[in-house]
């Protein structure tokens, strides 16, 4: 008797994935090249003070972000056998965040462009890349079970 629920579930890694990391891809990057060309008017814009005066440097925080978009778009293109290039994007994500609270928090007051910026440009995109790194690796890890 066939019934479905005896059946071994495979994982999946579908097209909605796939957009997914390419969305966040195009999204860190575009976010990153704002700091790195716009940096002090996007600090004077957070911090929501119009006499903000800013000597932070934003180059290494854009540069990283480009990058880490960029690799991350890359590996929407082949996620299980370019998986690698998640972790790698993923990473660049985590140093992203941490450059940020590090260096740029100190001289800024928590508002709710921060907050949006932390949350959704940061968390958030990290959250459903992590989560997509996953099931890459589920699906990786179910491929290699299989006999050739």
């Amino acid at each position: 008797m066939n019934n479905p629920s005896s059946t071994n579930e495979f994982p999946m890694f579908t097209m909605s994935n796939r957009g997914i990391l390419l969305l966040s891809g195009i999204y860190t990057a575009a976010w990153a090249a704002l700091f790195k060309w716009f940096g002090p008017q996007l600090f004077s814009w957070l911090s929501m003070q119009i006499d903000f005066e800013t000597n932070m440097p934003t180059g290494f925080y854009g540069i990283v972000g480009i990058i880490s978009g960029i690799i991350i778009l890359l590996s929407a293109f082949y996620p299980i056998s370019w998986i690698y290039l998640t972790a790698i994007g993923l990473f660049g994500k985590l140093v992203s965040i941490l450059t940020f609270l590090l260096l740029y928090m100190p001289d800024l007051e928590w508002n709710k462009r921060i907050a949006f910026h932390l949350f959704f440009n940061e968390t958030l995109c990290i959250l459903l890349v992590s989560v997509m790194l996953w099931k890459a690796w589920q699906v990786k890890k179910y491929l290699k079970t299989l006999p050739e």
